[in-house]
């Protein structure tokens, strides 16, 4: 006599599973493609006469010069946003100085790198999964490998090294927008002058930091093209799995953003002590 099963149980158990063994998969199969990226690019740094360099500035183009406006803007609101609500409780003290500190330390530290980060997963890196999923689903990437070429080597590889170049300088230019985003609330709201702030900032910003902060944004930048170039290779079907690749390479590159995060976050308490 067979024992009663449950079958509400079984099926989700089974379903379980499933959703198990296919979430591993994925990460083994994202991991090797990482791997295949970082050894394709570092053999394309050593021989650079092979790199489709026009399609590097192409790339840089569109995820670097046409994501400054949003970039600049998003980092200005976040700067003054922090010293709006910095000021209403140091104000209390007599010490908005401090806001300057506060200002410098969150946006260079935390808040620019990621951002920016996430601000170019989201226009470029399903921009990357869009563009080479399409030429997956009109199957030129079958054909690229008829012709004997690469294709890690020839669309992944050039998007790499763009972001590589573009990201940190992004950055960069996110920290500048976001000081001074906290400088117009420090000069206008709390009477500071523009050189006490900037003084101020200067002080509390070391080289340690912003080191930090240039690391991340290689890693950064890494991350969201071979996240992006991995969703695009791997689409199966038509115009609607080209649309969840996109999808799919935002949340996931922001994932592994702050993931990435934490882990320099804890990284740089131990480099301290």
């Amino acid at each position: 006599m067979e024992p009663e099963g449950h079958p509400e149980d079984e099926r989700f158990l089974v379903e379980l599973g499933r959703k198990t063994i296919k979430v591993s998969l994925g990460l083994v199969d994202e991991i090797a493609f990482f791997g295949d990226t970082v050894i394709s690019t570092g053999s394309a740094l050593l021989h650079p006469t092979t790199v489709r360099w026009l399609d590097v500035l192409r790339t840089m183009r569109q995820a670097g010069a046409d994501a400054f406006p949003i970039v600049a803007l998003i980092s200005f609101l976040m700067g003054a946003i922090i010293a709006f609500m910095s000021s209403i409780q140091l104000k209390q003290f007599g010490a908005q100085i401090y806001v300057a500190d506060l200002v410098a330390i969150a946006i260079v530290r935390e808040l620019s790198p990621i951002m920016t980060a996430i601000l170019v997963a989201g226009r470029s890196g399903s921009a990357f999964a869009a563009e080479i999923g399409s030429m997956r689903v009109n199957e030129e990437l079958d054909a690229l490998v008829t012709m004997g070429f690469d294709p890690i080597r020839f669309l992944v590889v050039p998007r790499v090294l763009a972001m590589i170049v573009v990201l940190p300088l992004l950055t960069v230019y996110a920290d500048l927008f976001g000081i001074f985003g906290g400088l117009t609330v420090g000069t206008v709201g709390l009477d500071l002058t523009v050189a006490s702030y900037l003084a101020e900032s200067r002080k509390v910003l070391s080289i340690f930091p912003v080191l930090t902060s240039f690391a991340k944004t290689i890693v950064f930048a890494l991350l969201v093209a071979s996240v992006g170039c991995q969703r695009g290779f791997r689409v199966h079907g038509g115009a609607d799995a080209v649309g969840s690749a996109a999808t799919s390479s935002v949340v996931t590159s922001i994932f592994l953003i702050i993931v990435t995060d934490s882990m320099f976050a804890v990284a740089q308490q131990y480099l301290k002590q």
